[in-house]
């Protein structure tokens, strides 16, 4: 039976009005049969979210505190169900001993989302699944992705559709395991896996993914379609997006993935693809970037004459636990990028060992580097795109200090002054996309 499992955030699902939003987008589409849902997020830029407030229900566990932060959390649920008309028992008290009897920092967490998944089920009139009894993690804390699967897939195929709350699993004690980072995103891949899904819609507060950051292009137009390569690299070099785990259970499966708004269901949002190689694409499909790195440079003559030079070097880096972010290389210089932070602490001792390693006739250090990488599949065998690219940021007047283009020529990627950073996301944006 085919069937597309829908994933809505905290900000999607903070009160009643946006339960109704939801409700609206669920039953426009009839194969919208598999909802994930987050933790109700703040209603206003003064609020608090739910998760935060269970958070501090566990800090003050045992005080004066403790029933009036229980109570504003009651408050929230309980209000949502008198506006939506719909009467389910929540089990708040059972949560409360539990939390009162010292329960771990991730039941805790945990509780939202299992609370709003009981809100929305009932709202639906569709079954609630809870998460613990079907997503698994090792005695180790990593996550088993092969017993989650089986134990998904058996679940729901016996479902015409289901309501599941997002971000957690469980131990093999029964104890309550959240996902470290991105985790309602992880619990609806987990599931369009699991259910065969057509698609993953993952609805959220803005329509899609932006071609770059708003913050800096304030009206920077989303991207329509995007493969998971293209993702990676853009979200490598600091972009907003969907984390690596969140989508690997799709990608392996083929399943597309459609970013939505809420609050703007009309909008197309972004499909992220596997292969898009039958679609037109422009010739680069976004820009991101990050600052704060640091190059290592190194000149010795007849370096590339010299076997194992370029092991001999990375060795003592990789030794420090120092990640490597680029490396662009001459006949007789290499420049090694890695994250200021990184180096700040052991800077002195790392030069001591290059110098032992490989008696360089020069090694210096220079901070204050920003990375930007231009990225997109539509660059592959595209003539002028570099050229491009180079003629925007010296309009700019700005400095290019490292040049790094993928074999893959799925990205080009340049060094500049952190002070110019802006000023040169801008500038590509502008060439490439006003």
């Amino acid at each position: 039976m085919e069937n597309i499992t829908v994933k809505f955030g905290g900000s999607s699902l903070a009160d009643a009005a946006q339960f109704r939003k939801v409700a609206d987008i669920i039953h426009a589409h009839p194969l919208r049969k598999f909802v994930v849902v987050s933790a109700p997020g703040k209603r206003h830029s003064g609020d608090i979210k739910v998760t935060d407030l269970l958070y501090r229900a566990r800090e003050c566990a045992g005080t004066e505190e403790f029933p009036a932060v229980m109570a504003e959390i009651k408050a929230r649920f309980d209000g949502i169900a008198a506006e939506l008309g719909i009467c389910v028992e929540l089990g708040l008290d059972e949560i409360a001993a539990d939390i009162q009897k010292g329960a771990s920092r991730d039941y805790c967490a945990s509780r939202g989302e299992y609370l709003n998944a009981k809100l929305m089920a009932a709202y639906l009139d569709r079954p609630f699944v809870d998460a613990a009894e079907h997503i698994f993690f090792r005695a180790d804390g990593s996550f088993d992705a092969q017993a989650t699967h089986e134990s998904l897939r058996a679940a729901l195929a016996e479902l015409p559709g289901a309501v599941i709350p997002g971000f957690y699993g469980s131990m093999p004690d029964g104890s309550i395991r959240t996902f470290s980072r991105g985790g309602s995103d992880i619990t609806g891949a987990l599931v369009a896996r699991a259910a065969g899904s057509i698609c993953y819609e993952n609805w959220t507060d803005v329509s899609g993914i932006l071609a770059t950051d708003p913050r800096i292009v304030p009206k920077a137009q989303p991207i329509e379609r995007i493969t998971y390569r293209e993702l990676r690299e853009l979200a490598y070099m600091g972009a907003s997006v969907l984390h690596e785990d969140a989508i690997f259970p799709v990608r392996t499966a083929g399943i597309p993935i459609r970013i939505r708004n809420t609050n703007a269901p009309e909008d197309p949002g972004t499909v992220i693809l596997r292969d898009a190689s039958a679609v037109e694409a422009p010739a680069v499909t976004g820009i991101a970037g990050k600052k704060d790195f640091s190059i290592i440079h190194i000149e010795k003559d007849q370096m590339n004459e010299t076997a194992g030079f370029v092991h001999r070097v990375v060795e003592p880096i990789c030794r420090r636990g120092i990640s490597i972010e680029h490396m662009p290389t001459g006949i007789d210089s290499l420049s090694v990028v890695v994250p200021s932070a990184q180096l700040r602490d052991c800077r002195t001792e790392l030069l001591c060992d290059i110098r032992d390693a490989v008696s360089p006739d020069l090694i210096l250090v220079e901070n204050d580097l920003a990375m930007i990488a231009v990225v997109g599949r539509g660059m592959v065998r595209r003539k002028g795109i570099a050229a491009k690219l180079f003629s925007a940021l010296a309009k700019a007047d700005i400095n290019i200090r490292m040049i790094d283009q993928g074999s893959g020529e799925l990205n080009i990627i340049v060094g500049v002054d952190s002070v110019d950073y802006e000023r040169a996301i801008r500038a590509l944006y502008g060439a490439f996309f006003a």
